[in-house]
């Protein structure tokens, strides 16, 4: 009789009892560099293409140098998280793999879908290709296989889980709705639409800390820095640190596009990785003051976003149009008897 995935209510439970471990037994222990068994659980989020599988496989890289146990696991359907640790090679995903073993009759191994380098252990969960299927329940289905693979049998140090910010659907939100993780990172940049992600990111936390949740936010990473501001103005506002503020600089971009490692003290990028992970590490999670849509627009140059423009209500006659002129009636009108 073949195995049963495990209920995924029966993971929540057991994730979330490791997620609430005292963080602050786990940031002395580090502080004093004595070594810890407890595992923190961080789910990072960020607008598509705002650069989160850049800053999480340099951020693993570098917590691997300093000694840490890292397991990175990409939950983004594009299935591009590992891609620079793993130099462009794409990672077998655990939903593809778990499908062809299944009907091969076989099952999963960690081999199968687990790969490494410097230290770093990596993994995508994957999901359904564009018009078949739902990307938030290949996540859900996703976790239940990590369940079966042996999860809460493994020793990390960190495990960081990349998550798609511009997708709202509950598959993505299941670390915070369901307390999976103790923090929340953000990874935006000095635009409009990344802080918009990150500010509902923002306002998911908020609410489910109202109905009981324990999840906070630990902080904003500012990516492509162009020293406009408006990235560090949001995160003031919204009562959250910034971790860490990665420079638009073309050395930057020309080692991403090729694939290379800068979180490493053999690159000159080294010092900068290196201070983002103490402070991935030590920054607690903290309640978010999410803005409303004005607020967020008055963070940039009304003239940029267009945020001083006044509503003007529609009419009845503008919708209209062509059929506003009057008509000949069709009543049929009866001479009085």
């Amino acid at each position: 009789m073949k195995d049963e995935v495990p209920n995924l209510k029966d993971f929540d439970k057991r994730l979330r009892e490791e997620a609430h471990m005292d963080l602050a037994d786990v940031q002395a222990a580090e502080a004093q560099g004595e070594p810890t068994s407890k595992t923190q659980i961080i789910a990072i989020y960020g607008k598509g293409g705002i650069g989160k599988s850049f800053t999480l496989a340099n951020l693993s890289h570098m917590m691997a140098e300093q000694g840490k146990r890292v397991l990175l696991i990409g939950c983004d359907p594009k299935s591009d998280t590992t891609s620079l640790l793993f130099g462009g090679k794409a990672c077998p995903t655990i939903i593809e793999t778990s499908t062809k073993k299944k009907l091969a009759g076989e099952e999963v191994k960690i081999g199968d879908v687990c790969f490494k380098r410097g230290g770093v252990f990596a993994m995508e969960l994957g999901g359904p290709e564009v018009g078949r299927g739902c990307g938030g329940r290949g996540i859900i289905h996703g976790f239940e296989l990590l369940e079966k693979l042996g999860f809460h049998d493994w020793d990390f140090d960190y495990v960081l889980l990349d998550f798609l910010g511009d997708v709202v659907c509950g598959g993505f939100g299941l670390p915070i709705a369901r307390d999976m993780a103790q923090k929340v990172i953000l990874v935006g940049s000095n635009d409009l639409q990344s802080l918009y992600v990150a500010n509902n990111v923002c306002s998911a936390v908020e609410y489910f800390r109202k109905l009981g949740g324990n999840v906070g936010v630990a902080g904003l990473v500012i990516n492509k820095d162009d020293g406009t501001g408006e990235a560090a103005a949001f995160a003031e506002a919204v009562n959250i640190p910034i971790l860490a503020a990665i420079p638009q600089d073309d050395d930057l971009r020309k080692k991403s596009a090729n694939y290379q490692i800068v979180g490493t003290q053999k690159s000159q990028w080294g010092d900068l990785f290196a201070q983002l992970a103490d402070a991935v590490a030590l920054a607690p999670p903290v309640r978010p003051a999410p803005l409303d849509q004005d607020g967020l627009l008055n963070l940039f140059d009304s003239k940029d976003t267009g945020g001083d423009f006044v509503l003007e209500p529609a009419t009845d006659m503008d919708m209209r149009g062509s059929n506003a002129k009057p008509k000949a009636s069709l009543e049929v009108i009866y001479d009085e008897a």
